[in-house]
């Protein structure tokens, strides 16, 4: 990259948006949005035996109901505006609940006891175990729904295309609604109203399991026989089309047929390439009338049934498993009835992001192979700052579409040692992750106190707060402090960490310069600046009522001091004079001076490490 080049980014917000929206919220007109991802299983668990393979019994379970309006209130006082909650419909998991017509779930083919969240078994019902009453467990998520939207937050959950349980069984379907397969030529192996891939003439066999591994910790369960009948075998969740898969594969899932061919080939209509430039209108008129195979009509009833309990969107698991076509047709149908909705895809192919947002209709994706990679690389000391002003030029056109992150449920809690060991490392990350773009950001729940993830919950190991067995999550039980919400036994430091995050969220949603234009300086400042190393990254954002100069300073040893330079291309574009202006730090308090000298600007730095500063400048001299 030439180094002489500066790349200017301006972001209108609102016209990157893949389809017309409404704007609802009290917030500013042109505000940033951040998502707190919930594990709901796991958030209201006071229970902290942490037995490896624990029964619900023995390690606790968190409620819907545990769910208060002062936890709703103080996860909004940290400054979000959306919250996922994960793990909300019904998916198969290792517990007895045929009292209330829930038929069993076999070991050997769930992950966990409590089961992975995307081996959905019922899409029309939420997970029994989430609620007081299974009974009334339905009626117990609009409750928490309802608390939600009332707490002045935005409601979303998980749907999960691309495969359900081994098992799938609707018990509260609706009326005229069958369960998926019901129909199907099961002696094919495609058929383009099928919903699954069969392998006929041969029955399912449970995987091989590694040395040491057994279903349930070896626990004697009257299913944990090493077998499950399915005959003929289903193509497995990750599209394995062997009849006995791998224990690598997701072999508690079974893929579904959205009119793809076992060769590739669609067997559908196809988007004309002028569609990655109409509206969500066009797209949703352009479907009305077309013969769409049958899994797509089912997935139109169950995102349906999900926005009448009251969801305000939703977070698509493996998106880029389901053709782009499937999208437009679905997220045009869910924007005609709620031109609002959020729609976040999880997709880990940049060649793909364009198409998912455009043709797709996609309003957010994750930004994860470029994004969070380079960073988690910068926080363990492996990377450079050295590689982002190229990784944002190329996300130019897209940056708002692009959603931040550091942590979730699939990757490793920045305080595990296997990640970087210590959570203030993700401090620097999370100041850039906020404030680069007009795009959303989300945490994940505990990532605000530093929880390490250390506990072996049985499938699987530390790192990762585990999505497949009852656990609880330590350092997040003490800001919960017994269901009191009020960070009562959190240590100084995690308490410390907790504010810094309370206070860069809320000035993300409130500033409107987050929601302006960017310029990089950090190539300029590398090439001149005496001090200034690639440990640091610096740019700047603005519009016309907030300027503001943003310094990450990932050095966790020493202080960094330099004089950060801000060039003339800058300071033409802000229409500063000469002379000098007050800088305050919007996450530290202090005061600082902006001087301009012909043109140019310099501020004088002397950062702690892992400090950042937002900087924002008083046009009054």
């Amino acid at each position: 990259m030439n180094p002489k080049i500066i790349i200017i980014l301006v972001i209108l917000s609102g016209v990157t948006l893949s389809c017309q929206q409404k704007n609802t919220t009290a917030l500013p007109k042109n505000h940033k949005i951040v998502v707190y991802q919930i594990f709901t299983r796991l958030f209201g668990n006071t229970n902290t035996t942490n037995k490896p393979w624990g029964t619900i019994q023995e390690n606790g379970v968190g409620k819907f109901n545990d769910i208060t309006n002062k936890a709703l209130q103080e996860i909004k006082a940290l400054g979000v505006t959306h919250i996922w909650y994960t793990g909300v419909p019904h998916h198969a998991l290792v517990g007895n609940y045929k009292a209330y017509g829930i038929p069993n779930d076999d070991p050997d083919v769930v992950k966990g006891r409590a089961g992975s969240p995307y081996a959905i078994k019922d899409y029309y019902n939420v997970d029994p175990d989430l609620a007081t009453d299974p009974q009334k467990r339905l009626d117990e998520f609009r409750a928490l729904v309802e608390r939600t939207h009332m707490n002045g937050m935005k409601v979303i959950i998980d749907i999960v295309p691309n495969h359900v349980a081994r098992y799938y069984y609707s018990l509260h379907k609706p009326e005229g609604r069958a369960d998926f397969g019901i129909t199907d030529d099961e002696t094919v192996e495609y058929s383009r109203d099928n919903n699954f891939y069969y392998i006929p003439g041969k029955a399912f066999e449970v995987p091989d399991f590694p040395k040491g591994y057994q279903p349930l910790g070896g626990e004697n369960h009257p299913l944990a026989d090493g077998k499950f009948r399915e005959n003929p075998a289903k193509w497995t969740g990750n599209g394995i089309r062997s009849s006995k898969p791998s224990f690598q594969d997701w072999y508690e899932t079974v893929k579904i047929n959205f009119g793809v061919k076992p060769d590739g080939t669609k067997d559908f209509d196809l988007l004309p390439a002028e569609y990655a430039h109409k509206s969500c209108r066009e797209h949703y008129t352009f479907w009305e009338n077309k013969v769409v195979p049958d899994t797509w009509k089912r997935f139109r009833g169950i995102v349906r049934f999900w926005l009448k309990q009251g969801v305000d969107g939703f977070r698509f698991d493996m998106a880029e498993m389901v053709p782009v076509e499937f999208w437009s047709y679905l997220n045009s149908i869910i924007k005609n009835e709620n031109p609002d909705a959020f729609l976040l895809a999880e997709i880990y192919n940049p060649s793909k992001y364009r198409d998912y947002i455009n043709l797709g209709k996609m309003d957010y994706l994750y930004d994860k192979v470029d994004l969070y990679d380079t960073l988690k690389h910068i926080m363990q000391g492996k990377g450079s700052t050295d590689h982002l002003p190229e990784l944002f030029a190329r996300e130019a056109d897209i940056e708002h579409h692009m959603l931040h992150f550091l942590e979730n449920h699939d990757e490793q809690r920045i305080a595990s040692k296997e990640f970087a060991g210590d959570a203030t490392k993700g401090k620097p990350a999370m100041v850039l992750s906020a404030t680069i773009g007009s795009s959303p950001v989300m945490i994940y729940f505990g990532q605000e106190v530093g929880e390490p993830a250390a506990e072996t919950g049985g499938f699987g190991s530390p790192s990762r707060t585990s999505i497949f067995d009852y656990v609880g999550v330590p350092h997040h039980q003490r800001w919960m402090n017994n269901g009191k919400f009020n960070g009562g036994q959190l240590s100084s430091g995690e308490k410390k960490l907790r504010n810094f995050y309370k206070k860069l969220m809320n000035f993300t949603v409130s500033s409107p310069a987050l929601t302006g234009s960017y310029i990089e300086i950090h190539t300029e400042n590398r090439r001149e600046t005496t001090g200034y190393n690639d440990r640091i990254f610096s740019f700047v954002r603005w519009n016309e009522n907030e300027k503001l100069l943003i310094v990450c300073n990932f050095n966790d040893v020493e202080r960094c001091q330099f004089d950060l330079m801000v060039p003339e291309k800058v300071i033409r574009t802000w229409e500063l004079p000469d002379g000098t202006y007050k800088l305050t730090d919007q996450l530290n308090g202090g005061k600082k001076k902006l001087a301009i000298l012909k043109g140019r600007g310099k501020v004088t730095l002397n950062l702690r490490p892992l400090e950042s500063v937002i900087l924002k400048i008083d046009r009054n001299k």
